[in-house]
């Protein structure tokens, strides 16, 4: 049983997601300390970042983490807020800003 708090599910280490989710643990063991633990989603913001980059590689995963944090401020969104298991069709590397809409399909708040 693993102890981490970041998706210990299978996902290829490729070079680009190795480096996004290096940035994102990196964040966590540094900056997080400092910025205090008040994220009104679950799991995390840096954890839903992890474990996009982890499952759709570092443009989509990225994104999906940009985005999120965005929603965390103030009259943004809260609740449960899970990184989808699959992407839509529509959701293409040539179309970033589509990925905004994720939130309203998997935010529970």
């Amino acid at each position: 049983m693993s102890r981490s708090r970041n998706y210990t599910g299978p996902w290829p280490r490729t070079p680009g997601r190795l480096l996004g989710t290096g940035l994102v643990r990196l964040y966590q063991l540094t900056l997080s300390g400092f910025i205090g633990n008040t994220c009104r989603h679950m799991p995390t913001c840096s954890e839903y970042a992890y474990e996009a980059i982890a499952r759709h590689g570092l443009w989509s995963g990225g994104w999906m983490g940009l985005f999120r944090v965005m929603r965390c401020g103030p009259g943004g969104t809260h609740g449960i807020d899970n990184v989808p298991d699959r992407l839509a069709p529509d959701l293409r590397w040539w179309t970033p800003w589509r990925f905004w809409r994720l939130s309203a399909r998997h935010s529970h708040g």
